[in-house]
């Protein structure tokens, strides 16, 4: 009894003998920041005053960028979980999980990489019938589909046996490859199954919904006899002239799909190239998921996201350590992390856009002998009556609860009372058809058949079957697969009738007209950052340089496009449950694209000052000289203080702000103007899918090559860096002792954009079997100014003495 009424997770909080100095610097900074910042406007520059204008612009923004930045970082904190306790409590009813593996291009995308992630879940440590595997197959690959059914049979010898047979793996492996090859070039007719028919997705933008069931209870059995996991396949519907909305609108397929076949109450988000590395992981999530205070305010649990196949350097930041190991540890303190993709488990209440139960108030003492704002405890007073909680759609608890049972009624029998949907009724495969590639219509009784175990459920009138098919379509089943809080399905359910209502809610039009569920924590949910000791999840990321920027640019496009839309955190959910520093911790992971602009005008000014002569700062009197100093020193005292506390190497940090500076004059640059031709101009940009690099590749794509528009800016920056170097130099050797002094200034902040744009020109110059890039670079620098010094002071040339003629008019 003592060990079930243990807590199953602790909050670790960060030392105070080493986040208080980091706060105490933080406060230091914005006072000399905001005096350093007060001298740059009070003191232009009269010789460069546009050049000083916009310097003052860019460095007034980078101020208000970083304030946004440290918000999330002034109260970090750790979780540590108990699953032994998890186990002794929940083990016999551990809650259901559907996870969800998303992929687009099997040939950018190795189906061997997806198989493993496949394989991964399915010998994942929790009770095979609480688990269910759902592949998105965005691209209709018949490449795919084969690829699954071969992991499905190898999983019935590998899930048992894992350990033992590492041999059969390599010939599966072997068996995988083949499919590949023999997919490489698509026959004129088109790729047909093995039954002879035509697959249905050889038009991968015009192709019906595809549902295909490998294992499970209704599937194939382990060598053992016993049952695994649930495999399917999922291909939704596409239709010309359909919004597919990429990999947001997969998913959203895949909620409903699931939904409608399994109905876990959880869901894990994975991509196609990220493994289960912990397999303990799940239980992991349930230790908050399943707690009994915080469990049912949880939106979801976040891991951090770690990587395999990156050189040691992590030259191009794949790992963004510091994003995981720092700035998500401080969003855990103030309100939970933010959803940055994979490897995050989702309640899925919180994904239909419910509310969360609301916590109940300490009930006020209240007495006769004392005025009502001094009663306290001791005065013997009698406990208010609590306030019912409000929750979905404004109803109290206990009216929500008889009106989910009621809603069920109103889809399940009392339908075959009402006049039916037409679209329902159609007999041949239409775009955005309910049956998709069925071969025939089927009608609401058949639904209800299946739906035998809601007969037995409460009545009630408090919800119209109008308001449910506004906000979730037009599936009775789904509809009331949303109101079973603790997910399930109920007993004697039909489960061909299911995969025939599964078909229906993911085409194409489902979504039409309806109003999916699409805020969290201004609704009030709560998120947690887990961090356990072996990395829950494993994958590959993108390491040439293209493809990172690639990466990049989709990740700060999602930014902008939200920025742009109402959901903004800067003017959208007031008077909701947002609180202050949740809304400018999420307006931090929005606005940040946005500086590429003043980056990459401060990146050029430098450059523009050696060629010019001309300098944004005016002579430093000793006061002025304070500041910026103060100003270098804070910055410096800041990051390492930041990496004493996250525990971030300095290497780490280092290619992090590298990055920062690659990826935002490129990548960041460009999600801007695409987010605003899309937002303003209706233009949308294609989808890059970034090549996974298989298990056997070596870091010989680091050096790969691949040209793209994203690299002019940076390399721009690079030449007229370098140039103006050289220009500069040369003009203080040609005007004398006195303009070294300004040159040093110019030279920092040159120097300074040339440094953090190395790495990406390492990228550019590719393999160096045998000389350095760093000698090849210092080599053409030297030479260059070598070459104009000696131009400028050759000895062999006789010196010229009085005026020139030119000067003076005279022709020669």
């Amino acid at each position: 009894m003592a060990e079930a009424r243990q807590p199953l997770w602790r909050k670790v909080p960060i030392p105070s003998s080493r986040i208080n100095p980091y706060r105490i610097v933080i406060i230091i900074r914005l006072v000399v920041l905001a005096f350093f910042l007060r001298f740059r406007i009070t003191t232009p520059a009269d010789d460069a005053f546009a050049l000083w204008l916009i310097s003052v612009i860019c460095e007034i923004w980078f101020a208000f960028s970083w304030i946004l930045d440290q918000f999330p970082k002034w109260l970090p904190v750790t979780r540590e979980t108990y699953l032994d306790r998890l186990s002794a409590r929940f083990e016999s009813r551990l809650s259901a999980v559907d996870l969800f593996v998303s992929t687009v291009d099997p040939l950018k995308e190795p189906p061997i990489i997806t198989a493993n992630t496949v394989l991964s879940i399915l010998a994942v440590d929790y009770p095979v019938e609480k688990v269910s595997c759902y592949v998105s197959d965005d691209g209709s690959s018949m490449l795919l589909f084969d690829a699954l059914a071969e992991t499905a049979e190898f999983a019935r010898r590998w899930v048992p046996f894992c350990k033992k047979h590492a041999r059969e793996y390599e010939e599966f492996k072997v068996r995988m490859n083949s499919l590949v090859a023999k997919a490489q070039k698509k026959p004129e007719e088109g790729w047909v199954m093995q039954d002879g028919t035509p697959w249905p997705g050889n038009n991968t933008r015009d192709h019906p919904g595809m549902i295909q069931v490998y294992l499970g209870s209704q599937g194939a059995l382990d060598v053992e006899g016993k049952e695994l996991p649930k495999l399917v396949y999922v291909s939704r519907e596409k239709r010309p002239g359909y919004q597919h909305h990429k990999k947001a609108g997969a998913m959203n397929a895949l909620v409903r799909c699931s939904a409608v076949l399994t109905n876990a109450p959880f869901i894990l988000n994975l991509d196609c190239d990220h493994y289960i590395n912990n397999s303990k992981a799940i239980r992991e999530a349930m230790c908050f998921l399943m707690d009994p205070q915080l469990g049912k305010k949880l939106c979801y649990v976040q891991f951090p996201q770690r990587f395999d196949g990156i050189d040691l350097n992590d030259r191009y930041a794949n790992r963004n350590v510091v994003f995981f190991d720092i700035n998500m540890k401080g969003l855990d303190g103030i309100q939970g992390p933010v959803y940055v993709g994979t490897g995050c488990v989702f309640n899925r209440q919180a994904l239909y856009g419910y509310d969360p139960p609301k916590t109940e108030k300490r009930p006020k003492m209240t007495c006769d002998c004392w005025p009502s704002w001094c009663c306290c405890c001791c005065c013997g007073g009698s406990r208010k009556k609590a306030k019912s909680k409000t929750t979905r759609f404004g109803l109290p608890d206990e009216e929500r609860k008889s009106s989910a049972f009621s809603s069920i009624r109103l889809f399940g029998k009392k339908k075959k009372k009402m006049k039916k949907n037409k679209g329902y009724m159609a007999a041949e495969a239409t775009p955005g058809s309910r049956k998709g590639y069925m071969k025939r219509g089927f009608e609401l009784e058949e639904i209800e058949e299946g739906l035998e175990g809601y007969d037995d459920l409460e009545k009630s009138s408090l919800m119209s079957q109008k308001s449910f098919e506004k906000r979730f379509g037009q599936s009775p089943v789904f509809i009331a697969s949303t109101l079973m809080e603790d997910g399930g399905m109920p007993e004697g359910t039909n489960q061909t009738v299911l995969i025939k209502e599964a078909i229906h809610v993911i085409s194409c039009s489902y979504e039409e007209k309806t109003e999916w569920g699409k805020e969290m924590h201004c609704r009030g949910w709560r998120s947690v950052y887990c961090t356990p000791n072996r990395p829950a999840f494993k994958g590959s990321a993108p390491i040439n340089l293209s493809d990172r920027l690639h990466q990049v640019l989709r990740w700060a496009l999602g930014s902008v496009e939200i920025f742009l839309s109402r959901h903004c955190p800067l003017w959208y959910g007031y008077g909701g449950n947002l609180k202050w520093l949740e809304r400018f911790a999420y307006t931090n992971t929005i606005v940040y694209p946005f500086t590429s602009i003043p980056l990459l005008a401060y990146c050029t000014i430098p450059a523009v000052c050696l060629l010019t002569g001309k300098f944004i700062i005016p002579t430093l009197n000793n006061l002025a000289s304070i500041w910026f100093i103060a100003l270098f020193a804070s910055i410096i005292a800041t990051g390492i203080l930041e990496l004493r506390w996250s525990g971030v190497s300095i290497q780490d940090w280092w290619r992090n702000e590298q990055f920062w500076v690659i990826g935002g004059v490129s990548a960041h640059l460009f999600a801007v103007f695409q987010g605003l031709l899309k937002v303003l101009a209706g233009v949308d940009s294609n989808f890059t899918v970034t090549s996974k690099a298989s298990e056997d590749a070596d870091f010989g794509e680091l050096y790969l090559f691949k040209w793209t528009t994203l690299l002019i800016p940076p390399t721009t920056l690079l030449i007229i860096n370098m140039v103006g170097v050289v220009a500069g130099v040369s003009d203080a050797i040609n005007n004398g002792y006195g303009s070294w002094g300004p040159l040093f200034g110019k030279l920092f902040f040159a120097f300074w954009v040339i440094v953090h744009l190395y790495p990406f020109l390492k990228g550019l110059m590719g393999r160096q079997n045998r000389t350095p890039t760093i000698v090849v670079l210092w080599s053409v620098l030297l030479a260059s100014i070598f070459s104009l010094v000696w131009v400028r002071i050759d000895p062999f040339l006789p010196k010229q003495k009085g005026p020139v003629l030119k000067q003076c008019g005279v022709e020669c």
